[in-house]
């Protein structure tokens, strides 16, 4: 079974890089809002996750710039996961605002944020 998965992660990770999506163009000062708006948020995710896979490709087609921490070979990000968010599921974006912080787990609602963030 483990051999399945890790097969399957690579399908995936090959068929992301041939078909990756291009980024949204914006006028400058409106990408560098954008930004600092992004400054404060991390994505934490498997790297052959097919659910981490959607929501990176989410972030790069609208053009966004949030770090990317992974979970699965960094034991620090993990415990992070574990500790702050309440459980090691991935992907989940960590959001800081006004010095609070959000912890969202789902994929589907994730893209629905960034989409809206970004438009």
């Amino acid at each position: 079974m483990k051999f399945v998965r890790w097969f399957l992660g690579r399908i995936i990770l090959f068929f992301n890089f041939i078909f990756t999506p291009r980024s949204k163009k914006r006028e400058p000062q409106a990408q560098q809002q954008l930004d600092a708006q992004t400054a404060n948020m991390a994505l934490y995710q498997f790297h052959a996750c097919p659910f981490c896979v959607k929501v990176r490709r989410s972030i790069k087609r609208n053009g966004l710039k949030i770090e990317t921490r992974d979970a699965k070979n960094d034991d620090n990000y993990r415990q992070e996961l574990a500790e702050q968010g309440g459980k090691v599921k991935v992907p989940c974006l960590r959001i800081e605002e006004n010095g609070q912080v959000q912890w969202m787990y789902e994929s589907s609602d994730i893209v629905a944020y960034l989409d809206k963030l970004a438009a």
